[in-house]
C-alpha cells in the first residue's frame, strides 16, 4: 500500500528514473513485506534549479545527482525494517542506477490504514 514519490534532476537517460522506481519497489518487497502488484509511484524529473539540497548537511557530501524518495505507507514497521529498507534502496540505487550512496535521501510518512482509498471511493483497509 505504499505511495512512492521520487524526484530527481532531469537525466538524459530516459531509463534512469524508471530504473530508480524499480529498485525502490524491489527494496520494499524484500524488506518491509510489500506484496506483488502493490506498486504505486509518482516519478518526476525537475529542471536543475527546482530541487534544493544542502551539499554538506550532517557531514554528508551530496552532489547534483541527489535522489529524493518519499514513501507514504501504513504505520507498523519496526525500526529494524526501516533501516533495512534505507540500506537496500541506497545500495540498490548505487549498484543498479549508478547513484552515489551520499545522494540517496529517503523520507517515510506513516499513516493509519483508514487513510487509504485504492478506488471506488472505498476505504479498503478501514476496520
Amino acid at each position: 500500500m505504499p505511495l512512492v514519490r521520487i524526484d530527481i534532476k532531469r537525466n538524459p537517460d530516459a531509463s534512469h528514473l524508471p530504473r530508480i522506481g524499480q529498485v525502490v519497489y524491489a527494496a520494499m518487497k524484500s524488506t518491509i513485506n510489500v506484496p506483488d502488484h502493490d506498486n504505486f509511484q509518482v516519478l518526476t524529473e525537475h529542471d536543475s534549479d527546482r530541487l534544493v539540497n544542502d551539499p554538506q548537511y550532517l557531514g554528508i557530501q551530496r552532489s547534483d545527482g541527489q535522489v529524493f524518495i518519499q514513501i507514504t505507507l501504513s504505520e507498523g514497521r519496526t525500526v529494524e525494517q526501516k533501516k533495512a529498507l534505507y540500506l537496500a534502496i541506497a545500495e540498490g540505487l548505487n549498484q543498479q542506477a549508478g547513484v552515489r550512496l551520499e545522494d540517496v535521501f529517503i523520507n517515510l510518512v506513516e499513516v493509519r490504514k483508514e487513510n487509504w482509498s485504492f478506488g471506488h471511493g472505498i476505504a479498503q483497509y478501514a476496520l
